[in-house]
């Protein structure tokens, strides 16, 4: 039997939302101090650049591989990876309004609480989803609910 090679991982996606240094509150620092509020709006605008960086990517990216392919089977498969991306980019314009109205709350000092019963988020859900609006108490609730509602 021979030997497994060792598995290669994945090299690190370079992107500033991703490699970001964890805030380390200070002792009896007040939530949402402005210094955490720096840390989240560093965060919320750098995945915002990243993302309309992508868009300008996808925009020249078709512009300049559009081409019209004599062979059907050809165009189909152009077509196809082009509606891919603009699912894709769809998606992302929707994401870029939710982590604009992210930055409308954090002007408005309401940054960091549970939009349903008010209790801080937390610092480390903050940091995996910066536009989160519940905890995780309420938002495990609703997907609960969700669940039961639509099967």
């Amino acid at each position: 039997m021979a030997a497994k090679a060792p598995s290669k991982k994945a090299p690190a996606v370079d992107s500033p939302f991703r490699n970001f240094t964890p805030y380390k509150p200070k002792k009896k620092e007040a939530y949402m101090s402005e210094d955490e509020l720096a840390h989240f709006r560093d965060i919320l605008l750098n995945w915002r650049q990243e993302l309309m960086e992508e868009v300008d990517r996808t925009v020249h990216h078709m512009q300049d591989e559009a081409a019209n392919f004599p062979d059907p089977a050809d165009r189909a498969t152009q077509e196809e990876e082009f509606s891919i991306e603009l699912r894709t980019r769809d998606r992302e314009r929707k994401l870029i309004k939710k982590i604009d109205q992210t930055i409308d709350r954090l002007d408005q000092e309401d940054y960091g609480y549970c939009d349903t019963c008010g209790v801080e988020i937390g610092l480390r859900r903050l940091e995996a989803r910066p536009t989160a609006t519940q905890c995780v108490d309420c938002k495990s609730l609703d997907e609960i609910k969700e669940r039961q509602l639509h099967g």
